[in-house]
């Protein structure tokens, strides 16, 4: 088969790679019909996540059709699945408390030791990001092996585009979670920072939750119309004091919630933003955190800070102190996307939810090393790039 395969920093090929088999009886063969490059898949292509290797197939967001199943599957050839990012026994302790992302047994034993080093405890197994959380082969290919599959997948009704649901895989319950986090309450002022595909869905979660005003943060000008589009008011941070604006904004208090959307990888030329970039480009510091450092400063006290960004080792410069004197709530983690794949399916069926206005660019699978370029460098215009095997 063809796959998206990784070869360094800003260096992925397509090539021919040997089709997957099952391996478990839980497992399903499926014959991908769309997949997504994600934010995510950037810090991967930027080479800040660990763990990658010359060889690995990338990948996380990915539907299709199944072609195989196992005989513990609860999956049938010829249904179409959306298939979440993260790998999920369903019975662990963990997951017996929904939280799939924190899955206990979908990372092999012989992957555990570096994350348990380096977070203390080992991440669940997730497609194709790192070898880190498993090392499993990605869906940026025509076929991927899906372990746990009578755990994971959503099968999708007829009459359902592939483009209505595929972010069911990631950003969509990824973007729920975010403003889940933040204990929306009705009436709230919610700032996000970063108006990416994980930052736009947690505005439209964020208003459909009942916020009163979501303040979008961001200086690419389409990303800051698509959030105007889904009713929030903007504020481009190359033009604007962010923190003085979010004052005002707010009745002189803050917002009551903050969403970080940007993760490990802020823009900007702030001070702190510039000595993160130089250390993590020489490898002292892996994480560039000027937008928490600042949704952290700008927090009402009192308030909630939700972090869906990506990190993935350490911040300095933190303003602990702030968070302390002022009594903030703080929740992050990956999406548990099993807990909202049912509730976001039936959104979209009902038409409450959008996910389609995202998509700027459709390309073949060849052409995904294409796609990661402009993807990473024009921002403003690829907001969501899809490939289709």
């Amino acid at each position: 088969m063809r796959a998206l395969t990784f070869h360094g920093t800003h260096d992925v090929r397509v090539e021919t790679v040997p089709d997957p088999r099952l391996i478990n009886p839980r497992d399903a063969i499926i014959e991908v019909t769309a997949t997504a490059i994600c934010g995510s898949d950037l810090h991967l292509y930027n080479g800040v996540i660990p763990g990658v290797a010359r060889g690995d197939i990338l990948g996380h967001e990915f539907m299709g059709r199944v072609v195989e199943a196992g005989p513990q599957s609860t999956l049938r050839p010829g249904e179409r699945v959306v298939v979440p990012f993260t790998i999920s026994c369903g019975s662990c302790f963990f997951c017996q408390m929904q939280l799939f992302s924190a899955c206990d047994n979908s990372n092999p034993v012989e992957s555990q030791d570096a994350s348990e080093l380096a977070y203390g405890h080992a991440m669940s197994g997730l497609f194709g990001y790192s070898h880190l959380t498993g090392g499993y082969p990605g869906g940026q290919a025509q076929y991927v092996r899906v372990p746990f599959s009578d755990v994971g997948p959503i099968v999708i009704p007829e009459g359902l585009e592939d483009e209505q649901v595929l972010f069911l895989s990631d950003i969509l319950p990824t973007g729920w979670m975010a403003a889940e986090n933040a204990g929306i309450r009705q009436g709230d002022t919610v700032a996000v920072w970063g108006c990416g595909p994980v930052g736009l869905f947690a505005i439209q979660s964020a208003l459909i939750m009942g916020a009163g005003q979501v303040i979008a943060i961001d200086h690419y000008p389409h990303r800051l119309d698509l959030a105007r589009g889904l009713g929030a008011k903007v504020i481009d941070y190359t033009q604007t004091d962010v923190l003085e604006a979010l004052m005002e904004m707010s009745g002189g208090i803050g917002p009551d919630a903050v969403i970080d959307a940007v993760g490990m990888e802020s823009h900007g030329f702030a001070p702190d933003n510039l000595m993160d970039t130089v250390k993590q480009k020489v490898g002292l510091g892996a994480d560039r955190g000027h937008a928490l450092r600042m949704a952290l400063m700008a927090v009402r006290k009192g308030g909630r800070v939700s972090i869906p960004g990506v990190y993935g080792g350490m911040v300095d410069k933190f303003p602990l102190g702030a968070l302390m004197q002022k009594g903030l709530e703080v929740r992050s983690g990956q999406t548990h996307v099993q807990r909202y794949s049912q509730d976001l399916l039936r959104r979209i069926g009902e038409g409450e939810i959008d996910t389609t206005f995202l998509i700027s660019h459709r390309l073949p699978l060849e052409e995904a090393a294409e796609g990661y370029r402009n993807f990473r460098d024009n921002q403003n215009e690829w907001t969501k790039v899809v490939l289709k095997p």
